[in-house]
């Protein structure tokens, strides 16, 4: 399944080897696990990983002694502290404290130890609350943030910079791209700290099991997003370790580069899709007293695509996708 893109947009200051060491940060989360069996399937045989009680990377002696032992290749950064709109907007500090930590540690020690390669990831929440869609690359940093996410947003700004500058300043080949909102097996889908999609898919399916009449939803239902499939993201992210270093991205004036589905869809129209592949019969209401979060996020994906990547997992089949594995991992 390895993808390569047209020759001039080859790695080959990091070229990477089936036994190359490669440390995935946070394996156990939805975007790392997605990887870790991606790199499986396709015979990477030396890669690393540490559970949160292993290695507690917000901690910088610990970090700085995992790094020094390890004699790492390529680095992933795939862990952070993530959460939907209610986790985000009541802990805001934690969110941006945490994060600084997590991915400062790792960046600084990939740097201090060679590390051939870093991928950063960030978020779509990066961008200006209102900027104009779809979301370009160069849109970064031109007005104000969302603000039931600022904290998080603030703390990914800081990491891709910190990585852009790690290669103005060194030549370190730290690469940061922005997926939009991911969803999809290993999925959080606890109702106080998920995401929207895994938040409706279990809400419908309590519904269904215990024959509620009525399901209440956060907000009009008028938002837009844009969603990608986390299978999808693993293809991208095997791409762009063997397609793109970061001179080329910093040669576009960029700091980072989009990943997305270009599929949009209204939370709304989600929310009654969502309905359906549970088979829940039931009422919904929206609860308008409730916050939308930004009323629109659609990536512009041209630059990633025009090299040669594209996703390939509908919505609909995505979302089947997820409460099989949902239903089969809960025992439903």
């Amino acid at each position: 399944m390895i993808i390569y893109a047209d020759e001039k947009y080859q790695d080959e200051e990091a070229l990477i080897k089936k036994d190359s060491r490669i440390f995935i940060a946070g394996h156990n989360g939805l975007v790392g696990n997605a990887i870790l069996r991606l790199l499986r399937k396709e015979g990477f045989n030396n890669l690393i990983v540490a559970d949160k009680e292993t290695l507690d990377l917000r901690d910088q002696s610990k970090t700085r002694l995992f790094f020094r032992n390890k004699n790492l290749e390529y680095v992933i950064l795939a862990a952070a502290r993530v959460g939907g709109i209610l986790a985000n907007n009541k802990k805001r500090a934690q969110f941006l404290h945490d994060n600084l930590n997590i991915q400062n540690n790792v960046i600084y020690n990939s740097h201090v130890f060679g590390v051939k390669k870093l991928l950063f990831f960030g978020s779509s929440c990066i961008y200006p609350r209102l900027a104009k869609q779809p979301l370009k690359e160069e849109s970064l940093l031109t007005g104000p943030l969302e603000q039931t996410n600022e904290g998080y947003a603030i703390a990914k700004i800081a990491g891709l910079k910190l990585c852009q500058y790690y290669y103005k300043q060194y030549g370190d080949n730290f690469v940061s791209i922005m997926p939009t909102n991911l969803y999809g097996p290993n999925d959080n889908f606890d109702a106080n700290t998920s995401h929207v999609i895994p938040a409706l898919i279990s809400k419908f399916h309590n519904a269904k099991i215990q024959s509620f009449k009525e399901v209440k939803i956060w907000g009009t239902g008028k938002a837009l997003r844009e969603f990608l499939y986390v299978d999808d993201l693993a293809e991208a992210v095997l791409f762009v370790l063997i397609n793109i270093n970061a001179k080329r991205i910093n040669d576009m004036g960029l700091s980072h580069l989009n990943i997305g589905s270009s599929e949009e869809i209204s939370i709304m129209n989600l929310t009654f899709l969502i309905k359906d592949i549970v088979g829940y019969d039931g009422r919904i209401t929206f609860d308008t007293t409730m916050p939308d979060g930004t009323p629109r996020k659609l990536l512009d994906c041209t630059i990633l695509e025009s090299m040669g990547w594209k996703s390939k997992v509908s919505l609909s089949s995505g979302i089947k996708e997820l409460y099989n594995w949902y239903k089969t991992r809960f025992q439903f």
